[in-house]
């Protein structure tokens, strides 16, 4: 990747400005950025030939990245990212995306304000790789932290609809990915970031309702409800309602219809995120060392409502609705204690209890929210597909690490969807087991189920509590003979993928990651008929 420092302006520069010389000459390929100070094609070709023979001469290799200063008087990063030859197109996305990063990190090193891509594979990783890595949120005051947040100017150098990657095409009712798509890949997750990394005093259930609709103002296609406890009674959701009684912030219930489908009545796709804006554990108080993490325990929120304002933005041609419940966890006298029995809207009997154990827990409280949630979007507005994200379970951490997120699905082609959509954005997802075999972990009391079943696969316990509350899924694994009408369903812990200890110099930065959204973002796309 080839960029150039200090312009204030951004007109396009005709790809053909870069010949890329070094291209042919090392088999190396490059990303060019240009400023809009280069007068003419020849100065261009100019730079780039010095560059050619810089790159040789630093014994640079693939994957690294140099910067040189005084090349026509403009400091140039340049990236390698090896050979394109035979390298199926999700790799050639995420050499682009990785490349766009690392070019970008490096030139706000350099006090870059504002530079253009060439984005040689896909002008949508490209985007994707540097919106990413442009993003910052800090809350502190100095002068320096506060001009860390200033954003730079990106753009692509061209048109950006440059792309060599054929799936990223538009295709009959399916929109194509561009320059444009992919920023707002980035910034839907970058916003993801800003929720999840925002303390919980200052992301309540009221401000994270306020927030989504300022987020949505003019937005087309698009209708918010934030519900309150007295729409909840009325609903009888018992479940989502206890875990709220511990804390004096009151709840919501975030409803959001997005009509982009021509026809406004087909059956909509159904989000429901795990919204626990702060998770002290109840009464089953969580350790203090680390509890401050909790403040993105409402991730499945956040990145639900990312995808969904992405996919309406993009104006995607489909029906969705998303639905949030939205509380703290708190203790207090008003909070449910162990052992407490609580009914939940489709009159299932909950205990906040594990079988034959000696341990109570209030703090597997995050299924109490979305029970209520999914019997709602399932039960009320009979979606083709419902998908619910939640930062759900220790046990999903200690599965996959930080790597997959850990999906359980009643649906082959669900899953395959979601693979697929994960592998070309590189958010990748993981198939755990949905297997009713659980299910003798937290039927074990005089009621119902218990919200927990012990340590013994604690994610996938979780997983078969969930499938009680989807109403009218289909046939586990079966999606042809018989049907219609019923719903594919799946489950995403992303307890692992919830935030990085530390970045890997590319688009993946320390802190709350955001993810998945671009995997949520993309499956949608991708639900279009092509």
């Amino acid at each position: 990747m080839l960029s150039l420092r200090g312009c204030t302006a951004l007109p396009y520069l005709h790809r053909n400005a870069f010949r890329m010389a070094s291209t042919s000459a090392h088999k190396d390929v490059f990303v060019a950025v240009a400023d809009s100070q280069l007068a003419s094609a020849a100065a261009a070709d100019a730079i780039q030939a010095d560059i050619s023979q810089l790159w040789k001469t630093s014994n640079a290799k693939d994957k690294d990245s140099r910067t040189f200063y005084g090349v026509d008087g403009k400091t140039v990063v340049a990236v390698g990212v090896g050979k394109a030859q035979g390298k199926d197109e999700n790799v050639l996305k995420e050499q682009t995306r990785r490349a766009a990063a690392v070019a970008t990190h490096a030139l706000k090193a350099a006090n870059s304000k504002s530079f253009l891509i060439d984005p040689v594979h896909s002008a949508h990783a490209a985007a994707v790789g540097a919106t990413l890595a442009d993003f910052q949120w800090n809350l502190k005051t100095t002068s320096d932290a506060k001009a860390k947040l200033d954003k730079v100017e990106i753009a692509p150098l061209g048109d950006g609809k440059q792309t060599q990657v054929e799936s990223d095409k538009a295709q009959g009712g399916r929109i194509g990915l561009d320059w444009e798509t992919g920023r707002i890949y980035g910034e839907a997750q970058n916003f993801a970031r800003v929720l999840m990394e925002t303390p919980a005093n200052r992301m309540t259930p009221t401000i994270f309702c306020e927030t989504a609709q300022k987020q949505f103002e003019g937005v087309a296609n698009v209708k918010l409800e934030a519900h309150d406890l007295k729409w909840a009674e009325e609903r009888k959701m018992g479940s989502f309602i206890s875990v709220s009684r511990g804390s004096d912030e009151p709840l919501r219930f975030l409803e959001l219809h997005y009509n982009g489908a021509a026809n406004k009545d087909e059956a909509p796709l159904a989000f429901v995120g795990k919204g626990i804006t702060f998770d002290s554990g109840g009464i089953s108080l969580k350790p203090g060392a680390g509890m401050k993490d909790m403040r993105a325990d409402m991730g499945g929120a956040a990145t639900t409502l990312a995808a969904t304002w992405a996919i309406a933005k993009l104006q995607i041609p489909i029906n969705l609705v998303l639905c949030i419940p939205l509380t703290e966890n708190m203790p207090s006298g008003k909070a449910t204690k162990p052992g407490d029995i609580v009914v939940a809207s489709n009159g299932v009997t909950i205990e906040a209890s594990q079988p034959s154990r000696l341990v109570d827990n209030t703090d597997a409280e995050g299924r109490l929210a979305l029970a209520d949630a999914l019997y709602y979007a399932s039960s009320q507005f009979k979606p083709h597909t419902v998908v619910d994200v939640a930062t759900l379970t220790g046990a999903m951490m200690i599965s996959l690490g930080n790597q997959f997120s850990g999906v359980f699905t009643n649906s082959d082609s669900l899953w395959s969807e979601l693979d697929t959509a994960g592998a070309s954005e590189r958010d990748r997802v993981w198939r755990m087991p949905l297997d009713e075999g659980y299910m003798s972990q937290i039927n074990g009391t005089g009621m119902d189920l218990c919200n927990t079943g012990g340590r013994l696969g604690g994610a996938c316990t979780a997983a078969i509590f969930l499938k009680r509350f989807v109403d009218g899924l289909i046939v586990d694994g079966s999606d042809s003979e018989n049907q219609d009408g019923l719903i594919r369903w799946a489950h995403i812990d992303i307890a692992g993928t919830m935030d990085l200890a530390g970045g890997d110099g590319g688009y993946n930065l320390k802190g709350m990651t955001g993810r998945p959204v671009r995997t949520l973002v993309e499956f949608a796309r991708r639900s279009v008929k092509a």
